[in-house]
């Protein structure tokens, strides 16, 4: 959740549940932020992990606690939210006094039978520089930006993933799902309760196999997709694109 948050220059707050994001937003203040995520799928919210890149505020503490959270963490809290998490039992609060640097070198470890795996961090943070349009119609600023959002979204959440944001708000997240389109339907079902995926874009956190995985993020309402490319179909893809 933290190295989540991490990612954002803007403010930032991601609501995390088994690991996985349940809601990200940027905003204006952090209970605007709050607010945002939370909207994303509030019911999943309940009983979920709190991340914010800002110093928590009495507002957004209230806020917070209006719903039963787990932990929530960011670098500093003023006293006031301090004490509204104080009367509030069975929370945990988490000073850090600084943000993780998304780009510091380091490994992760995993333990299998009989030992471990050993691996480099992931440092990569794609900017729009980094960016290549293969499409006849190349994507405006907008979502450009909403795009950008959405992969810094995917890096955190578990394979296969496909997230779809609108206005720096994600509002489906399709997680772990044992195929690419069966993400992309997850989680454009699940929005359909609330923010709905029509006019978002769409982040794939690797490429389509086939077409269909496009295809499904595209009836589901995306209006553009980013992801890393790769496929032995990506003409398949890129032309499943262009179509629509």
């Amino acid at each position: 959740a933290f190295e989540l948050v991490a990612e954002f220059d803007d403010v930032a707050v991601a609501i995390i549940k088994h690991a996985n994001p349940c809601g990200v937003a940027i905003g204006a203040t952090p209970l605007e932020a709050y607010q945002r995520a939370q909207s994303c799928d509030p019911m999943t919210a309940f009983g979920g992990i709190v991340a914010l890149n800002r110093p928590l505020d009495a507002a957004t503490a209230r806020a917070i606690i209006d719903i039963f959270v787990e932990v929530v963490i960011a670098p500093d809290a003023d006293d006031d939210a301090r004490a509204v998490f104080a009367a509030k039992k069975n929370l945990r609060l988490l000073l850090t006094g600084g943000l993780p640097d998304p780009t510091a070198t380091g490994i992760t470890m995993k333990t299998i039978a009989g030992g471990f795996l050993v691996q480099g961090r992931y440092t990569g943070c794609i900017g729009r520089d980094d960016l290549k349009f293969v499409t006849k119609r190349q994507p405006t600023e907008a979502e450009i930006t909403d795009m950008l959002f959405a992969h810094k979204v995917c890096k955190h959440t578990k394979s296969n993933a496909i997230i779809y944001v609108r206005n720096g708000v994600t509002v489906g997240i399709g997680a772990g799902q044992m195929s690419r389109i069966d993400s992309a339907q997850v989680a454009a079902r699940k929005s359909a309760e609330h923010l709905g995926t029509k006019g978002s874009v769409a982040a794939s956190d690797a490429f389509f196999p086939f077409a269909d995985g496009l295809v499904a993020t595209i009836e589901a309402g995306a209006t553009a997709v980013i992801q890393p490319g790769g496929s032995m179909r990506d003409d398949e893809v890129i032309a499943a694109a262009n179509e629509a």
